[in-house]
C-alpha cells in the first residue's frame, strides 16, 4: 500500500511540472530524507555525524544534512571535490576519506592557506607525504593530516573487511604518526577507522537467515576486537599528537561505533537516502528517500512493459544486488535474460499488464549517491509537489 501511494504521489509531482523532465528522472523525498537525518542523529547518541559526500553528490542535499542538528563537517571522496566544496561555501570542515595522488589538486591546496586550514588529507604511507612535499612550492602552508587505519577483523589468520590501509598494528600506526609529527609542514589532527565489514554488509536478509546470523556474529566479533585496538592505539597516539577527531563507522554501524569511547564522530551518508543494499539491517528500519523514474516505451506482450534505459548498475562485487530495484508500482521484476539494460529494461509481474506506453515506473538504485552521476537535475519532492529542482555534481559540470 505504501509503495502504491508512493507511485501515485511521485507521478503526481512530476505531472505537475510545467515541462516534463527527461528520464531518468531523479527525485528525493524530503520527508523521508529529513526523517532519516533525525534517526541517524538519534542512533549516534550525541556524537556528531560527518556527511559522506560520495553518498549524496548533490550540493543542496549535503547542505540540507549539515543544517540538521547533530551533523558537522564533510567526508569527501577526492581532494578535488573537497576543494570545490570549500570554494563554494558548502563546508569549511572537510576530511578527504582516501589518500590522494592528485598533484594538481595538492598544488591548489598548498597554495591556499584557507583551503589548507579547512581540508584534512588522509594518509597511510610516507609516500603520501613525499608527494605533497614534491608538489608544493614551500612548507609555509601547514597541511592537516589524518591517518587511515585498517579496521578489519583478523581471525584464524584471515582478514575480513575492506582492503584499505596497511596500518593495523599499534607499532606501525605509532611509527607513521611520528613520521607526520616530525615532518615540517604537516600536522597530525585525526584518525579514521572504517569498519566496512560491519557498516556495509546486510545482516537481516529474510531469505538468507543462516548467513545473516553468521554475519551478525562476525560483526559482533569485529566490533569487540576493534574496540580493544582503538583503545590501545588511542593511548599510544596521545604521546605523539593531540588529535582533533577520530572518525569511524558508517550508516550501517552507527550505534555500535558510537558506543566506542575512542571514536569522536561518525561517518554517514547512505543512511540519508537508503539505497537498495541498505534494506536488510537489524540495526535500523529502512526509509527509502531516493528514486529514479523511467517511462514505458513499448509493450512487447500484453503482460510485459519495457522502459527506456535503466542500466544504472552499482559498483562493487557484481551480482543481483547491484541492479536497480523496480519499486513502484510494486510487484514488477527484471527479467533474467536482459536485466537492467543500457537502452531498455523489460519488466514482468502483474502490474506490467496495467502499464501503458508513457507511464512512469519508479526504481531505487542499489547504492547511494551513484544515481546522481547519471542525471543533471534532482527533483526535491514533498508530498505530491516538486518544491525545488537542484543540480547534482554532474549538473554543476563536476565529475570527481
Amino acid at each position: 500500500m505504501d509503495r502504491n501511494r508512493l507511485w501515485s504521489r511521485l507521478d503526481a509531482a512530476i505531472a505537475g511540472l510545467p515541462e516534463q523532465p527527461a528520464t531518468p528522472t531523479a527525485v528525493v523525498d524530503l520527508d523521508a530524507f529529513d526523517a532519516n537525518a533525525v534517526d541517524l542523529v538519534r542512533r549516534a547518541a550525541g556524537k556528531p555525524i560527518r556527511v559522506a559526500s560520495k553518498s549524496l553528490r548533490v550540493p543542496a542535499l549535503i547542505e540540507r544534512a549539515l543544517a540538521h542538528d547533530g551533523f558537522a563537517g564533510v567526508l569527501a571522496f577526492t581532494l578535488g571535490e573537497a576543494l570545490w566544496l570549500h570554494e563554494t561555501g558548502v563546508s569549511d570542515d572537510i576530511v578527504v576519506a582516501y589518500p590522494t595522488v592528485d598533484s594538481a589538486a595538492i598544488a591548489r591546496l598548498t597554495a591556499s592557506p584557507s583551503a589548507a586550514a579547512a581540508i584534512t588529507l588522509m594518509v597511510d604511507d610516507p609516500v603520501h607525504l613525499d608527494l605533497v612535499d614534491a608538489t608544493r612550492a614551500s612548507r609555509a602552508v601547514q597541511v592537516r593530516i589524518a591517518l587511515d587505519l585498517d579496521a578489519g577483523l583478523r581471525v584464524g589468520g584471515q582478514h575480513i573487511g575492506p582492503k584499505r590501509s596497511p596500518l593495523f598494528d599499534t607499532g606501525d600506526v605509532l611509527a607513521m604518526a611520528r613520521k607526520v609529527a616530525e615532518r615540517e609542514g604537516f600536522r597530525l589532527v585525526g584518525v579514521m577507522t572504517y569498519e566496512g565489514q560491519v557498516a556495509g554488509v546486510q545482516d537481516d536478509v529474510p531469505e538468507q537467515r543462516t548467513k545473516s546470523l553468521l554475519v551478525r556474529r562476525l560483526k559482533q566479533a569485529s566490533m569487540a576486537q576493534l574496540e580493544v585496538r582503538r583503545r590501545e592505539i588511542s593511548q599510544a597516539l596521545s604521546e605523539v599528537a593531540d588529535l582533533e577527531f577520530w572518525n569511524g563507522g558508517g550508516s550501517g554501524s552507527v550505534e555500535a561505533t558510537a558506543a566506542d569511547e575512542a571514536v569522536t564522530e561518525i561517518a554517514a551518508g547512505s543512511g540519508l537516502l537508503v539505497p537498495g543494499i541498505f534494506d536488510h539491517y537489524a540495526s535500523f528500519t529502512p526509509r527509502p528517500a531516493a528514486y529514479f523514474g523511467l517511462r514505458v516505451s513499448r509493450k512487447p506482450t500484453p503482460t510485459m512493459a519495457t522502459v527506456h534505459g535503466g542500466g544504472l548498475i552499482a559498483s562493487g562485487a557484481t551480482g543481483p544486488d547491484r541492479s536497480p530495484v523496480p519499486w513502484a508500482p510494486p510487484g514488477l521484476h527484471l527479467t533474467g535474460l536482459e536485466g537492467a539494460g543500457e537502452v531498455q529494461t523489460p519488466l514482468t509481474g502483474h502490474p506490467a499488464a496495467l502499464l501503458a506506453i508513457g507511464d512512469l515506473v519508479w526504481f531505487r538504485h542499489a547504492k547511494s549517491g551513484e544515481l546522481f552521476e547519471h542525471v543533471r537535475d534532482v527533483h526535491l519532492v514533498r508530498g505530491e509537489t516538486v518544491t525545488e529542482v537542484v543540480p547534482s555534481y554532474r549538473g554543476c559540470d563536476r565529475a570527481f
